[in-house]
This record gives C-alpha cells, structure tokens and sequence, in this order.
C-alpha cells in the first residue's frame, strides 16, 4: 500500500470530514472510496465507449427485428 500526500483546501477538508463521519468512516477511508467510485465511473464510461465503437445501425436493426409488436405495457406509452 502507498502513501500519498494530499493537499486539500480547507473547505473540502472540512466538508470531507464532515461526510466521513456521518458514514461512520476515517476520512481516510472515505477519500480511498471517493477514488474508487472515481475510477469505476471512468472505467465504465471506456467500456460503454468500446462498446459502442463495435456497434452499428445494421447490428441495432437486427435484433430491433426480433422484438414482437404489441402494444406497450400500461405507463410505457409514449405521450
């Protein structure tokens, strides 16, 4: 494990802290969570973003076909 020197304004210390306790938690330890949630966001962004790069209207066209038409489920229409 690392360690990393951190300079925050004091504003967000303060704030950080605050939040950190209400979760019952270091404030060590909500900063590492606040970083992982980061990381999960950005990585699934790319992973959506790959995705879609494979994609095409052809591919969506295709499986749009095997849907069956029937009316929607009540609070499903469209207004």
């Amino acid at each position: 494990m690392r360690q990393v020197a951190l300079r925050l304004p004091d504003s967000l210390h303060q704030y950080a802290k605050q939040l950190a306790a209400q979760d019952s938690a270091s404030l060590n330890q909500f900063i590492v969570t606040a970083v992982a949630e980061k990381i999960s966001a950005l990585n699934t962004e790319a992973f959506f973003q790959q995705r879609a790069a494979r994609s095409s209207p052809e591919k969506l066209e295709r499986v749009l076909a095997k849907v069956a038409d029937r009316a929607p489920m009540p609070g499903d229409e469209i207004r």
